[in-house]
């Protein structure tokens, strides 16, 4: 299991978005948090098996929200470049690298 290095950007990525999930229902955004982390212990297990995108950067997504993990395999340690919407541009995780 390689260790999770999760870049402020992303951090702010994931407090608005359970924040927002937070205020459509309560207890909403604490199962987006579940969710997310159930599929940071996938990548860091096995970060191969979601597929690449370009430049060696993968996405993996989440179940039941609409929200995809962009990240960086490198030799030792995974980056966690975004975590966004899927409607938001295709390029904004790119700006992150």
């Amino acid at each position: 299991m390689l260790p999770l290095i999760i870049r402020p950007e992303a951090e702010l990525d994931i407090e608005s978005s359970a924040l927002w999930y937070e205020r459509q229902q309560p207890g909403l955004g604490n199962r987006f948090v579940n969710v997310l982390n159930e599929v940071l212990v996938r990548i860091a297990d096995n970060p191969l098996q979601f597929p690449q995108l370009e430049k060696s950067v993968r996405r993996a997504l989440l179940p039941r929200f609409p929200y995809g993990i962009y990240f960086l395999p490198e030799p030792n340690r995974l980056v966690i470049l975004a975590v966004l919407h899927l409607r938001h541009h295709p390029d904004t995780w790119k700006r992150r690298r």
